[in-house]
């Protein structure tokens, strides 16, 4: 198969780990309208992110980091901007933005996106699913982009995975975005009701509530 062509062919790549140096309250809207950029081995594959959730660090109940450094969250203590998958439910692995700011552990659960390029390798492991339905859901999501274990701890100023900020779209505009609170987090007490889910207002390609 051909290869891929150089990811910074993308304009706009964030390439700076300042980006990522600020907490994940700050750093989850933006993402909304990015690209993410994966360059496997087959090709590459493309996604328009549509829903996030932040993860805000030791306070936050229904953050990883509230239990303290582990061997399983450890990248969320280290320098921002790499990427900190888990596995989940036994079958399961979820994609998440590590932020600060500084050594604070805060991070940005990827939940969603538009598959727009590479959606033959997407459903490679998403098949029988309709276009709305390849990436919807953080499981789905980390399906979709071929993202695993092994790619947790990657760094994404560098690749193979990347983000891009190369669509300006009034999609990515604070009037479009939409605040709920976070899926699945009703063991966190008053940190269930927070409004730290954001997504980008009656996209088809969100997860279901």
């Amino acid at each position: 198969m051909t290869a891929a062509p150089a990811v910074a062919a993308f304009p706009r790549l964030i390439e700076e780990r300042a980006w990522f140096d600020r907490s994940a309250a700050e750093v989850a809207p933006e993402l909304l309208g990015m690209s993410l950029v994966h360059d496997t081995p087959a090709g590459r594959i493309v996604g328009r992110i549509v829903e996030v959730e932040a993860y805000l660090g030791p306070e936050d109940l229904a953050a990883h980091s509230a239990r303290g450094r582990t061997p399983r969250n450890a990248v969320m203590f280290g320098p921002p901007g790499h990427l900190y998958v888990y596995f989940v439910y036994g079958m399961h692995h979820c994609a998440n933005v590590v932020c600060g700011p500084g050594t604070k552990p805060e991070a940005v659960l990827l939940r969603a996106a538009q598959i727009r390029e590479g959606a033959a390798l997407a459903r490679l492991s998403r098949s029988g699913v309709p276009a709305t339905r390849l990436a919807a859901g953080p499981g789905n999501l980390a399906a979709a982009f071929g993202i695993d274990r092994t790619l947790n701890g990657a760094d994404l100023t560098r690749g193979p995975l990347r983000l891009a900020a190369h669509e300006p779209s009034a999609a990515g505009t604070a009037a479009a975005i939409v605040r709920t609170p976070r899926i699945g987090v009703d063991y966190a007490g008053s940190w269930s009701t927070r409004p730290l889910r954001f997504l980008i207002a009656d996209d088809a390609h969100r997860s279901r509530p």
